[in-house]
């Protein structure tokens, strides 16, 4: 009779530890396929996330520069480089039509090599866009077109 008695208390015990194994490693399987699953949706969160970082900062500075004379250039082209949009006034220098063309000569050639663009606003005022930014040439047929503020049609 205690052998009977010890078998079953060694068959209940011996099941247990049996049952103890399957759910150890069921856990193990379990927490695997959690982490694998982590896995998935982290790439799949990274990979359709549409956070785009803009540097408005520097990107969004508009500098109105008035050169006097030809060494006020390397400003121009410092602004340009920092994507900035520049405004140039050319006006100060209407008698010395030499100057006024080697600066716009340096002006477009800046422009060209940072892949920018360059605007004419009136004879002698010119805008300056970086590659970040785009000009909307058709201000002044949309002006000439409609009228400014709604009441005065």
């Amino acid at each position: 009779m205690s052998n009977g008695i010890l078998s079953k208390i060694k068959n209940m015990l011996t099941e247990e530890d049996y049952y103890d194994d399957d759910d150890e490693m069921e856990a193990e399987v379990d927490e695997r396929e959690d982490d694998l699953e982590r896995n998935d949706m982290s790439t799949i969160r990274t990979s359709t996330s549409k956070v785009v970082n803009l540097h408005t900062s520097n990107s969004m500075k508009v500098v109105i520069v008035e050169p006097k004379k030809y060494d006020d250039v390397t400003v121009i082209a410092d602004h340009l480089k920092q994507k900035r949009t520049v405004i140039v006034n050319l006006e100060g220098l209407s008698q010395d039509v030499d100057t006024r063309k080697a600066i716009f000569y340096f002006m477009s050639g800046a422009v060209y090599v940072l892949d920018g663009s360059i605007q004419k606003v009136s004879k002698a005022i010119f805008i300056l866009a970086p590659n970040n930014v785009d000009i909307d040439a058709n201000i002044k047929k949309e002006l000439e077109s409609k009228a400014f503020f709604p009441w005065q049609k």
